[in-house]
């Protein structure tokens, strides 16, 4: 990628400093304005001219193909179609955090279940208190799930100084939160089953398992089968957007591999030569074969959905007339009633109370990534219910309850934004030490680095016992490489608690020289003047021939001769290669890659996001050393 504007965000070989899942955070919190907006234009729409609100969206659209066709509501296209990519692309991200995320280790998967799950219930129960006896009750599904989008934004928000971690922790939730949902759409909101359409769509995904296991890598073949289940589930009377989940979930993610990338590389240089039609088609096919489909699909349809489909939703379903007669009766609803108390009151209870009993009962093997703090702050942010309450109200409601319904939502959404501020304000005012255990807690983190720094071996620059370490893998002949090393010596200069370890990663397939500098450097520090040569590499990166590293050599004062014949015995190859063993064991494909105690940073490398890493981790050291 390019580099642009001073953003430390570019990476050889493969751009994995701005992840996959940190742009899943970064589009969800931004779409939030987005989906404000929207529901904003829609109640200004509806109280404008709230027949030309009403009868846009009935509007019928019609496709078809001979003497088949379908014609739905404009409304019903975005409730049950575009939804169903929203849901593909929920899908995509709980099959990644399985894959590769936090839940790739399953004992993590237990407190986020069972929270996910409270949090869901507990809600329920007191809508169903407020409604008990009345035909109202059967709403009871609108007041039990989290909106991604809102909770992310919200942290953004009100969270500044709540840790990372937590809308890791808000995500696998919500994750969590979604699957049940989506159950609970087909199960209790659906219209009467067609039992052989529902045959036919259960016989559209065995045939998909089938092609999957094939090996089959076409996404036209996958699009045309969800199509197929999409349309015998929507005449099966179960909601099709369950589709969308289900083709998510079966999506693979796995980090890009160094030998997939070389592969691609190869194939680029082919191109270089010959640049056919065929070559070209043969270079996007290996191109797209060195990321997972995961990867790629979520790229593709997460900003959709999240700034075109989920506003387009908020637009259709989020209009009502109001007026100060209709607010006083709707605030004596128990449908709004029970929808407010159930996200302000009921997530957060439901969340924080099962996170507590799961800590308890395990004896504290189980315990939340985050302090109680935090998690508090994070079951707060919980009830932010939107998406999926507003999809689950109008299958539930019509008429007037319809309407109470989307104001207790809307009004949830206020009632969570005080009841979150509160929370962080009266976790913020802490003492300090208190402060940081009730945010941070004493999990044990993911240690993602999987072979650990040995002082004896790695070359550390900076305290020999520091409680943080930063570890870069880098290529001397990458230019990302030579703009991320005056950050770290800000960062050196500006921690003196902060120790740093370069392991070599050299490049070879695209960094002709790469090999080269690298043993270089090995073979001054068999000098003791590894740090000397390391710094002037890094700074004359478009000179490292041979006749350059020895000028190199000569003006550190290098005893020459030896610094020859260690180059020509390549005596330093062997400890390189140990280095690109253990980049390969922690999944590091580019450079310069860094890790922070061990966690891999996720993000650009500019100063202040690797600042921030750094204190994060330093404050997480200190409260384990208590």
């Amino acid at each position: 990628m390019a580099f642009l504007s001073g953003d430390y965000t570019g990476q050889s070989a493969c751009d994995d400093s701005r992840s996959p899942l940190r742009e899943f955070l970064r589009t969800e919190t931004g779409s939030a304005a987005v989906l404000v907006t929207a529901a904003l234009a829609a109640l200004v729409w509806a109280n404008a001219a709230p027949g030309v609100y009403a009868s846009f969206w009935e509007t019928h659209l019609s496709v078809g193909i001979g003497g088949h066709g379908l014609s739905l509501p404009l409304r019903e296209w975005i409730n049950s179609g575009l939804m169903a990519l929203f849901f593909f692309v929920v899908g995509l991200e709980a099959r990644r955090e399985f894959d590769m995320g936090e839940l790739r280790d399953r004992r993590r998967l237990a407190l986020p279940f069972v929270a996910g799950l409270s949090g869901m219930l507990v809600p329920i129960a007191l809508y169903l208190a407020v409604n008990a006896g009345e035909a109202s009750a059967r709403g009871w599904g609108a007041a039990m799930s989290t909106d991604t989008a809102f909770a992310l934004g919200m942290l953004a928000v009100v969270g500044r100084r709540l840790p990372s971690a937590l809308r890791m922790f808000i995500l696998t939730i919500t994750v969590v939160d979604d699957f049940l949902a989506l159950g609970v759409i087909a199960v209790a909101y659906s219209e009467r089953v067609d039992v052989l359409a529902l045959l036919a769509a259960v016989a559209v995904f065995g045939v998909v398992l089938l092609v999957r296991a094939l090996g089959v890598r076409r996404g036209g073949v996958y699009g045309l089968l969800a199509l197929v289940g999409w349309v015998a589930l929507l005449e099966s009377g179960v909601d099709p957007v369950v589709i969308g989940l289900a083709m998510g979930l079966l999506t693979y993610a796995y980090p890009a591999a160094r030998e997939d990338l070389e592969h691609a590389t190869g194939l680029f240089r082919l191109f270089r030569e010959q640049p056919t039609p065929e070559m070209e088609r043969s270079v996007r096919a290996g191109l797209a074969s060195a990321l997972s489909p995961n990867d790629r699909l979520q790229g593709l349809f997460h900003p959709w959905t999240s700034y075109l489909v989920v506003p387009l939703f908020a637009l259709a379903n989020t209009g009502i007339p109001l007026n100060a007669d209709q607010l006083a009766r709707a605030f004596t609803s128990p449908v709004t009633l029970g929808i407010l108390l159930a996200f302000v009151l009921g997530k957060p209870l439901g969340i924080v109370g099962a996170s507590a009993l799961t800590y308890a009962l395990g004896r504290g093997r189980v315990r939340p990534p985050v302090g109680w703090g935090a998690v508090t702050a994070g079951g707060a942010l919980a009830g932010t219910g939107f998406t999926v309450s507003l999809l689950i109200a109008t299958l539930a409601f019509d008429g007037t309850q319809l309407a109470d319904a989307k104001i207790g939502i809307l009004s949830a959404l206020v009632g969570t934004f005080l009841t979150s501020r509160l929370v962080t304000g009266v976790v913020t005012a802490l003492p300090r030490r208190l402060r940081q255990r009730a945010l941070l807690g004493d999990a044990e983190t993911i240690t993602d680095l999987v072979v650990p720094v040995d002082p004896d071996r790695d070359h550390v620059r900076g305290p020999r016992h520091a409680p943080v370490t930063v570890v870069e893998y880098g290529d001397y002949e990458c230019p990302y490489c030579g703009q991320a090393e005056p950050v770290v010596r800000e960062l050196l200069a500006d921690f003196g608690d902060v120790r740093y370890v370069w392991r070599h990663l050299p490049l070879t397939d695209v960094h002709v020289h790469a090999q080269l500098a690298a043993e270089a450097a090995e073979a001054a520090a068999a000098q003791g003047r590894y740090w000397d040569m390391h710094d002037l590499l890094l700074s004359h990166q478009g000179a490292l021939r041979p006749d350059h590293l020895r000028q190199y050599a000569l003006r550190l004062g290098l005893d020459t001769d030896r610094f020859d014949r260690h180059l020509r015995s390549r005596r330093g190859s062997a400890r390189i290669a140990e280095d690109v063993e253990s980049a390969d064991l922690s999944g590091v494909a580019g450079t310069p890659t860094f890790f922070v105690n061990g966690r891999r940073h996720q993000g650009a490398y500019d100063i202040g996001n690797l600042s921030a890493a750094v204190r994060a981790a330093r404050e997480r050291a200190a409260v384990g050393a208590r």
